[in-house]
């Protein structure tokens, strides 16, 4: 019986969170992260002030749970694309970046965080540059133990890096793109290619 009900309430605290994101996604695409208040996001998700503070303490650790969710999301997408291109590293790569861009330009909370934001430390921008190790370490972490499953003749050191650095990249490129998704996703995948030590393409040397 303990145990029903312990699974019991972690099944309501998660509706709960999800609930009180729910809320928030929804004011901060409405009205930008500047004008959201923590009283609104509880009135929006009817509840009281207190259940939102418990749930969460802080504005700024609702932000980072609305960042992390979509990055969550994000690489659900991102694992699609590698399993169509399982058999080659590169391709799968250059597939993830492109629907990655593409995915990002399109994201409601991704327009309302780069369109809204000051840039100042307690903005949501901070949780894609200055403050964005949970997002890196969450990307890097699940890309390199795909690849080290999906590509195990590639070197270790050299595919880990090239990982690491590509989705560093790729980050770089949602805050400020320099070009169209597919050719910044190509330019990636050779920036991996010569970092994991890949065979070059013809087009490589073009």
């Amino acid at each position: 019986m303990l145990e029903v009900m312990t699974r019991y309430r972690e099944s309501v605290r998660s509706l709960l969170h999800e609930r009180l994101l729910d809320a928030a996604y929804d004011l901060v695409t409405a009205g930008g992260w500047d004008k959201l208040r923590m009283a609104h996001i509880a009135a929006t998700a009817g509840v009281s002030r207190q259940t939102l503070y418990t749930e969460f303490g802080t504005k700024d650790a609702i932000g980072q749970a609305l960042v992390m969710r979509e990055v969550e999301r994000f690489l659900l997408g991102v694992q699609e694309r590698l399993d169509a291109h399982r058999a080659d590293l590169r391709d799968a790569v250059e597939a993830g970046v492109r629907f990655t861009l593409e995915a990002a330009a399109d994201n409601p909370l991704l327009k309302s965080i780069l369109t809204s934001s000051r840039g100042g430390d307690d903005d949501l921008l901070a949780h894609l540059t200055t403050r964005s190790e949970p997002l890196l370490d969450t990307a890097t972490a699940m890309l390199e133990a795909y690849g080290a499953e999906a590509w195990p003749e590639v070197d270790a050191d050299a595919r880990a890096l090239a990982i690491e650095t590509v989705v560093r990249l790729t980050v770089s490129h949602i805050v400020q793109p320099v070009g169209p998704a597919d050719v910044t996703a190509r330019r990636l995948g050779l920036v991996l290619a010569r970092i994991a030590l890949l065979p070059e393409r013809p087009a490589d040397k073009e």
